[in-house]
């Protein structure tokens, strides 16, 4: 009988928990898959980390200290941007909890965004989601499902001209308002666009991928997991065995590697509370990566699942 994922992931947990209990540079790992952003040649790995449900645990002390070990794992796989919302409860909180037991890794790209329907109070909250993160400034702000997009769009392009956040973006999910986000996307000098895109909900491959690339705008893609629905609809089937040629181990490495293999792609941001589920997905981020004809492929074939 074949093990299951989450058999197979414990396994996983045990056999590196001593190994995370080691300095972040006391091991030496190939470095991730990159892309570049746009509007500044800076480069990203290509597997980020969410903070969607997973880090919303109040004050908890063991459950912060889970995801104290997730931040731990990710930046010690190469990984650099962490994203959360004033939205997500107390993510923000327990993401500055983290970063602070690791002593606040230079190496972090941090990724919040302005949620508040009057445009006159989002300073004060973005100072108070920075707090919550224990940075000196964040290195992109994004308008959170454009809501009063102008306003805060306003905001943020001001902080980026005098120098308090480096990058401003916009996000949607789940397919919504992408007229609107293509509207911006030609209208406003952003640098990052956030959308959902997996490879069964392709819409943004019709417009919104190629007016980034046309644009020079990054794109950050979020539920590439379905929030874990599209891995529970999948695992009960085998890996097909074309996913050794792109050394997709398991069907996280499989999903992520179609996403971050568009052209237009930057980051994913898979969310997770799991040091193994952490290590599994920034194995999307090593080995090659499916060209257009091996893209069309593995759409196909989980379609057919």
């Amino acid at each position: 009988m074949r093990p299951t994922r989450r058999a197979v992931l414990r396994a996983m947990a045990a056999g590196t928990a001593a190994a995370l209990l080691r300095p972040l540079s006391a091991l030496a790992l190939p470095a991730p898959i990159t892309r570049p952003i746009p509007s500044s040649g800076e480069r990203l790995p290509v597997v980020g980390l969410g903070t969607w449900i997973t880090f919303n645990v109040g004050d908890d002390p063991e459950l912060g200290d889970e995801c104290a070990a997730v931040i731990r794992a990710f930046f010690r796989e190469g990984g650099r941007m962490i994203d959360s919302s004033p939205m997500y409860g107390s993510s923000q909180a327990v993401v500055g909890y983290g970063l602070r037991k690791l002593g606040s890794p230079p190496s972090l790209f941090s990724a919040d965004k302005v949620w508040i329907s009057s445009g006159s109070r989002g300073p004060d909250q973005i100072e108070e989601s920075r707090g919550h993160w224990g940075v000196s400034r964040f290195d992109l702000l994004q308008v959170h499902n454009l809501l009063a997009w102008e306003e805060h769009l306003s905001t943020l392009f001001a902080m980026k001209a005098g120098g308090r956040v480096r990058y401003v973006g916009i996000t949607t999910s789940e397919g919504r308002r992408h007229r609107e986000v293509e509207e911006i996307m030609r209208t406003h000098p952003i640098d990052f666009v956030q959308v959902s895109y997996n490879v069964l909900d392709r819409e943004v491959e019709g417009r919104i991928l190629p007016l980034a690339q046309e644009r020079g705008i990054a794109v950050i893609v979020n539920r590439p997991f379905r929030e874990g629905a599209l891995i529970r609809q999948v695992e009960r089937h085998p890996l097909p065995s074309f996913a050794s040629e792109i050394a997709a181990a398991n069907w996280a490495q499989f999903l992520l590697k179609f996403i971050v293999s568009h052209p237009a792609v930057t980051c994913a941001i898979p969310a997770t509370s799991r040091v193994a589920h952490v290590i599994e997905n920034m194995g999307a981020a090593a080995g090659l990566l499916p060209d257009a004809a091996l893209r069309r492929r593995m759409a196909a074939h989980v379609e057919r699942l």
